[in-house]
């Protein structure tokens, strides 16, 4: 399955930082949140990413198109016609599409304009803003046990009451009701860490004001295709600089929870 990452917001809610870069390259130990989250999909086997730009999107190409630099040891020899040797190419096995998906578009219309690289497969969905240890092979499975019924599987977590809440009947996991940002303390909200079949695409335009959380979403639980994973374990958003402080202490500490990964 590709992995489709939403990368292109403002980041209002985090200015500090996204004043001078896309929300998703802020930093978390030196690396983009970006990153990270590549990196927890990678571990499960998953290396192909198509990741939707907006808000200074150029900075996410460029910092792509210079990896193999920023992790390996280089000589630039200047006598020899600037000839650049790498000495030892430390990367990823990532193939990385990066798709400009328009400044002003919503999280719907993204989706939308990224159809034709995720082709008529199911494919992987998740923010450029979240880090989390879910068991991404269960995610999967849940999805599959629903034998076509789901379009969409979205991972729930229980932040505790500030985000939008799903209303699951927790017999079958099926979701009748997707509200966005409604407060209730104890709902089960939005984590992302979605899996998406390809007919998802039936319910998006490619408008700007197209919101995947909103009619969307509504009209899949209206039909009974939006189902939920239950995850109990981290699950971490970078909405604010205070998000972003817990996850440093967390990486810092040398046991963050989403660092599936060997070093």
């Amino acid at each position: 399955m590709k992995v489709v990452i939403l990368a292109g917001g403002l980041g209002t809610r985090i200015s500090e930082e996204s004043v001078l870069r896309p929300k998703p390259m802020i930093e978390i130990g030196g690396k983009p949140i970006l990153w990270h989250i590549m990196k927890i999909y990678s571990y499960y086997g998953f290396h192909e990413f198509i990741i939707c730009l907006g808000y200074k999107g150029y900075m996410i190409k460029e910092f792509f198109a210079d990896y193999y630099l920023h992790t390996s040891d280089v000589t630039f020899d200047f006598t020899q016609g600037n000839r650049l040797t790498i000495h030892n190419n430390v990367s990823e096995p990532w193939k990385v599409t990066l798709v400009d998906t328009g400044l002003d578009a919503q999280t719907g219309a993204r989706i939308k304009r990224i159809q034709k690289y995720v082709e008529d497969e199911p494919f992987l969905l998740t923010y450029g803003d979240g880090v989390s240890d879910v068991d991404l092979n269960a995610l999967i499975a849940a999805h599959t046990e629903q034998k076509g019924c789901a379009v969409v599987t979205m991972t729930a977590i229980q932040p505790g009451g500030r985000f939008g809440v799903l209303d699951i009947d927790h017999r079958t996991n099926t979701v009748s009701q997707f509200v966005e940002k409604a407060k209730e303390d104890g709902g089960w909200i939005n984590g992302g860490f979605m899996v998406a079949e390809n007919r998802v695409f039936d319910y998006l335009r490619d408008e700007d004001a197209c919101v995947f959380e909103k009619d969307p979403l509504e009209l899949i639980a209206h039909d009974g295709g939006l189902h939920a994973y239950k995850h109990m374990g981290f699950w971490q958003c970078m909405d604010t600089q205070r998000d972003k402080g817990r996850l440093e202490l967390l990486w810092a500490s040398g046991n963050a929870p989403w660092k599936l990964w060997k070093s």
